[in-house]
């Protein structure tokens, strides 16, 4: 019914978008200009300026994308030149990868997306379809290969010539250039592995078996002379069992088994081991086994003299985060660093650098109740010093320079008369001099420093100021050149307008908190429209886009087309913020709801167009949990709810996540923040969606809620999802539901019928084929 969003485009820009179109709300029309605003049909209506730079070693050149409006094209900057160009002859390229592959390849649309240089610049390579491919750029004479050293499941050690791989729970490597094989572990069993991963159902439905095949989990030392890996002690965990009801190719359904540790469970066990690659010596490292809360394994960095390397550790339920290094030749261990708090060290927030050249560890501390960086002896642990200090959060260690003592690094809230979430980079000596401002501009910025750090790119936008990318200089922060510009004349034209930010205050009556509003195209300020809030409430970040692209790509704008009002708030108990305002929502996952009721009341009260009286709310995740526990605590502000793929039960979601941040040990509070304990307080009207095979966050969260409703005798609607794993993944059907739900509770008008939403899109939804 919508097949042709390309060639109809022009004709929906001057009759669906048109500020003076229809007044009416929820109807075919609406759906159109919605559908205009999904993430993949933006693509050939505006380019947003937002520059990731690849720098090519040894030099300060650099590639990036760029996804145009009618073509994609690899650019090359050269910053000492000042000069920006064409990477290659996209011409030439497509001419000669259309006679290699025997089939045409556009030069606007080349089949591949990342490449690296080679042999000074002579050369590109790069894969199509998992196929490495090499091209020489003085006669464009293409041709596959080298294939790579190491097999889809091996890894290779830095010199090339070893690769690790697993075979029936144990590890060996083999000697490339004889075949030679060295098996290094002869007691590997079941459950009690070596170098392997706990795999998650993804990998399990794509290869259709139990038993998945992995990648080594080995780290090499720089000089391939050893390697460190663990063995993963399964036993004793926990697990939960999937029944994937459509299987592709058979009728049956098809049963699976993950590990998955919830909260207070017995926990896998990761114990780190070193092999001396020639001799097969094992080496054991004294340490306790690392716990596992979570799918995945513990990560290694080795030293530059492969003597040593580190690790992370925290203790069960965070209390503590420990740098710990190890001695590779005796497996002798010591903790460098332990970050200890009363309720929790963030691993998010938590993040450690080793400057070997200095003999120094930096690393980030809420120690003082905001995030900042401090450095200590890498030796003795001492603490030499606090960097930097005051109301406002470092967010991320981007480069140090050892040489100069000086760090670069991400930071907000520290300029005034700003959204105290934007960041901007700074730099600081190590003698806690500074810090300088090196991006003054009143946005949110991600910046990419030269390999030689004289220069960085510094992309920068708000969700009310389109994005820009410039090559400046580290030195002071000046510009050397524009690299690329945002161009909304074509929405704008349309009646687009920007989402307004807001703020407003908690309900303690003091704290700030920031939210956005998006309106429809066709906004009409005599009107009164429904509030559909948006929501996400994990407290492992802050959910509001703080960028130009991520407000633009946001469903709220596709909701707002439909004839709402939308709106996102940052609640206390999540990120970015101060550390008392991040633990609000400690033992209280469910508490942000008062925040959230208490701003949109003055969202209306400011505004007259909104109708606070028809509030809905949706989200995924973390949000699906957090927009049904709305509608449960307040079931006379909140009207409607979609939730997707919520975690409605701590107690049956990832130990890592809820222990962390509902608490350890297991509670009471667990049960009292649970959507199945509240079931019986709906009034309005709910509607759950799951798959059946969500890898993050099971349907049986989903179910408990379902039994509890129907104990409960609740009115509800619900739908599982066959072959989806987390969230909606962009499929059309369900973002339609989600449009019908709103439209027709909310609106209270009878939406299009079966509107077929189409999205252009380069990768389909994430479900299982």
């Amino acid at each position: 019914m919508n097949a042709c969003p390309r060639r109809c485009f022009y004709v929906a820009v001057l009759l669906l978008f048109s500020p003076h179109g229809s007044a009416a709300q929820g109807t075919r029309e609406d759906y159109q200009r919605a559908e205009q605003f999904l993430p993949g049909n933006l693509r050939h209506r505006i380019y947003v300026a937002e520059v990731a730079p690849h720098w090519i070693a040894k030099n300060n050149r650099f590639w990036y994308r760029k996804v145009g409006t009618n073509a994609t094209e690899f650019l090359l900057v050269d910053p000492d030149q000042n000069s920006s160009g064409p990477a290659f002859d996209h011409a030439r390229l497509a001419a000669s990868l259309s006679k290699a592959l025997k089939r045409e390849v556009q030069s606007t649309d080349l089949p591949f997306e990342a490449m690296d240089f080679s042999e000074g610049g002579k050369s590109i390579s790069f894969q199509i379809d998992g196929v490495p491919w090499s091209c020489l750029l003085e006669n464009y004479e293409c041709k596959r290969g080298p294939e790579p050293v190491a097999g889809q499941y091996e890894e290779a050690s830095p010199n090339k010539e070893w690769v690790a791989y697993v075979k029936d729970h144990d590890l060996y490597v083999r000697y490339v250039s004889t075949g030679e094989v060295v098996r290094l572990t002869r007691d590997g069993e079941a459950s009690y592995e070596f170098a392997t991963e706990i795999p998650s159902l993804r990998p399990m439905v794509a290869q259709g078996t139990q038993d998945v095949r992995q990648r080594a989990a080995v780290f090499w030392s720089p000089d391939s002379s050893k390697l460190v890996t663990y063995r993963m002690d399964t036993r004793n965990a926990g697990r939960f069992h999937y029944l994937q009801f459509v299987p592709p190719g058979q009728l049956r359904p098809k049963a699976y088994t993950v590990v998955y540790p919830l909260p207070g469970e017995v926990l896998p066990k990761a114990e780190p081991i070193i092999f001396e690659v020639q001799s097969g010596k094992r080496i054991e490292v004294k340490t306790a086994p690392i716990e596992m809360q979570f799918q995945g394994g513990p990560g290694f960095d080795w030293y530059a003299d492969s003597k040593t390397f580190s690790y992370d550790a925290a203790e069960r339920g965070e209390k503590s985060i420990d740098l710990r290094e190890v001695d590779a030749n005796t497996g002798e261990q010591r903790v460098v660093i332990r970050e200890k708090a009363e309720r929790y060290v963030d691993p998010g927030e938590t993040h450690f650098r080793i400057l070997h050249e200095t003999g120094d560890v930096l690393w980030t501390s809420e120690r003082d109740g905001w995030n900042h960086l401090y450095l200590a002896s890498l030796k003795t642990g001492e603490l030499r010093g606090q960097l930097t200090q005051g109301s406002w959060v470092v967010r991320q260690i981007v480069e140090v320079d050892e040489k100069a003592r000086r760090v670069f690094f991400l930071a907000s809230g520290r300029e005034k008369d700003e959204d105290p979430y934007q960041t901007h980079l700074y730099a600081a000596g190590f003698d806690g001099k500074g810090p300088t401002l090196l991006t003054p501009e009143n946005a949110t910025h991600t910046v990419s420093f030269s390999p030689d750090r004289n220069y960085f790119v510094d992309s920068f936008s708000r969700p009310d100021l389109p994005a820009v990318s410039l090559l400046k200089r580290t030195k002071d922060g000046s510009q050397v050149r524009t690299l690329e510009q945002t161009d909304t004349s074509e929405l704008v034209k349309a009646g687009w307008k920007s989402p307004e930010p807001f703020r407003g205050k908690a309900k303690d009556g003091t704290t700030d908190l920031y939210g956005l509003i998006w309106k429809p195209s066709n906004f009409d300020s005599s009107k009164k429209y429904p509030i559909v809030e948006m929501v996400y409430t994990g407290p492992q970040a802050f959910f509001v886009p703080k960028t130009f692209g991520a407000a633009l790509r946001n469903p709220e704008q596709q909701i707002a087309e439909l004839g709402f009002i939308g709106v996102m708030i940052d609640g206390r108990g999540t990120t970015g913020r101060s550390r008392a305002f991040h633990e609000f929502s400690y033992h209280n996952l469910g508490g942000a709801f008062e925040d959230h009721v208490e701003m949109i009341k003055q969202m209306a009260a400011k505004f007259p167009y909104m109708d606070a009286d028809r509030v809905g709310i949706y989200g995924t995740s973390a949000g699906g949990y957090g927009s049904a526990h709305a509608i449960l605590s307040f079931p006379d502000f909140y009207k409607v709810c979609v939730s997707i793929s919520g975690d409605h039960d701590a107690r049956l979601d990832k130990a890592w996540w809820n222990e962390l941040y509902q608490g350890y040990p297991v509670g009471p509070d667990y049960a009292e923040q649970s959507n199945v304990t509240m079931a019986d307080r709906l009034k309005g009207h709910l509607l759950i969606e799951h798959g059946d095979i969500d890898d993050n966050v099971h349907v049986v969260e989903t179910m408990r809620l379902t039994d509890a409703l129907i104990k409960a005798n609740k009115n509800f609607d619900q739908l599982i999802v066959p072959n989806m794993y987390h969230g909606e993944g962009g499929n059309p059907y369900l973002i339609r539901r989600r449009w019908d739900y709103f439209v027709h509770y909310l609106l209270g008008v009878t939406p299009p019928a079966d509107f077929a939403i189409h999205e252009e899109r380069d990768n389909p939804p994430p479900r299982a084929r």
